[in-house]
Parts: structure tokens; C-alpha cells; sequence
């Protein structure tokens, strides 16, 4: 049977199946270790559940992979026929599959983390406090849409890099970093770092994997628009 254009797509960017397979996770394991190394060096308290924050590593990887995936893959598969289109969605749907898949990972190395009593140390690696600390299907559910996200938004980058080069690409990287202290410097004026701090401690994990999901599809709207604009 012969495969759509969008699996066609996804097929050629496993062809770098480091990448995408591997990579992620060798990250993800260097942060296990590095928590391991730090719990071990540090009195165990009274704490249940001691988390440091090396799963982290794994949505970050993320970012870069998504990035990867049209600032270096982009070009040759243009070249071939590809219509941007199809491309973009095709890295969309492995962007999907990935997560999907990685998610589950951590879910799975959740239920594990539980049975082994925190891996004899009392360490939450994959229960993220407030996060990844619901039900499995929650926290599935969150870490998926989590690691749609950041790739989406790697993507974006990547896109802007093709388009704009270096320079366009800290341009839009310092957009956002001035967006962001323009919105810091209004709360601050406004006295309301209490509220926000308030109103942050009330959200629900399913509340929050609902930002998420928004603001995931906002970015894969603003690289859609971006890479129709691009030349070939």
C-alpha cells in the first residue's frame, strides 16, 4: 500500500533515528544520574518525595529536535518535491507520535518510580510535583501535550531561522524575552505578583494541561504562517 504524503514525510525524518529516538532520551538518562549523584549528596529529610528537576532535560531536547527538523531537513526535502505544506504537517504528526509515545514512557517510569519507593532513595524523577503527580492518564495526558509543545516551538524557531537567518532569529528570540519583562514590569506596578502567585497555586493539572494544548496550537498557527512566507 503506498504511504501519504505526510507519512511519507515522517518516514524521511526518521531516517535520523538518533535523533529523535535516541537523543531525547540519552538526555533524559544523563538527568536521572545527575539526580541520583545530587539525592545521594543531600540528607534525605522528611521529605516522601525529593525532586530535583533532571526530567526536564527531555522537554528541552524536545525543543531542539523540533527546531532540527526544519532548520537542517526542511531544504533537501523541498528539493525532492515536497510542498511545504505537507511538510509541516508531517513534522507535526511525528511531533504528536513522539510525545505520545515519550509520554507514556514517563507514565510507565512513574508507576515504577512508585513500586520502587522512588528508586531507594525517595527520589520523584517522573512525579513532577503538581505536574505529573495525578492520576497515569492525567499525567499522561500532560506530558504529551508538554512535549508537543516545546517541539511545535522549536519548530517555529527553526522556521524563523530559514526564513530570517541569525539575525531575524534573535530578533524574534528578543520579542518575546521583551515581551515577557514588559508583562513583568506591569505586575510589578500593579502590585500583582500576589495574585498571580495566588491564582497560579489554584490551577489543576487539568487546567493547566489545557494552557498547554492552547498555546501549543497558537504556535503551530504562528509557524504554519511562517513557513508559507518562506522561499524556496
Amino acid at each position: 500500500m503506498r504511504s501519504t504524503p505526510i507519512v511519507t514525510v515522517v518516514r524521511y525524518l526518521l531516517l535520523d533515528r538518533v535523533t529523535y529516538l535516541v537523543l531525547p532520551w540519552a538526555w533524559a538518562a544523563f538527568g536521572f544520574v545527575l539526580d541520583v549523584v545530587i539525592l545521594r549528596l543531600i540528607p534525605a529529610g522528611h521529605s516522601d518525595h525529593r525532586w530535583v528537576g533532571g526530567l526536564v532535560a527531555l522537554p528541552l531536547v524536545m525543543l531542539v529536535v523540533g527546531a532540527q527538523s526544519v532548520a537542517r531537513a526542511l531544504p533537501f526535502a523541498l528539493t525532492l518535491g515536497v510542498s511545504r505544506r505537507t511538510y509541516f504537517l508531517g513534522a507535526t504528526a511525528l511531533a504528536l507520535a513522539l510525545s505520545v509515545g515519550f509520554g507514556l514512557v514517563v507514565v510507565i517510569g512513574r508507576i515504577l518510580e512508585g513500586a520502587t519507593g522512588g528508586w531507594g532513595i525517595n527520589m520523584a524523577y517522573f512525579r513532577v510535583p503538581r505536574l505529573l503527580d495525578g492520576p497515569w492518564y492525567l499525567s499522561w495526558l500532560t506530558a504529551a501535550t508538554m512535549l508537543v509543545l516545546m517541539f511545535v516551538y522549536g519548530m517555529w524557531y527553526g522556521l524563523v531561522y530559514r526564513r530570517a537567518g541569525l539575525s531575524g532569529t534573535t530578533a524574534f528570540g528578543a520579542a518575546q524575552l521583551g515581551a515577557l519583562a514588559l508583562a513583568a514590569l506591569v505586575a510589578t506596578w500593579a502590585h500583582g505578583w500576589t495574585g498571580i502567585g495566588h491564582c497560579l497555586g489554584t490551577v489543576t493539572a487539568t487546567g493547566l494541561t489545557g494552557v498547554l494544548a492552547v498555546a501549543a496550537a497558537v504556535l503551530l498557527a504562528g509557524g504554519f504562517a511562517t513557513i508559507r512566507r518562506m522561499t524556496i
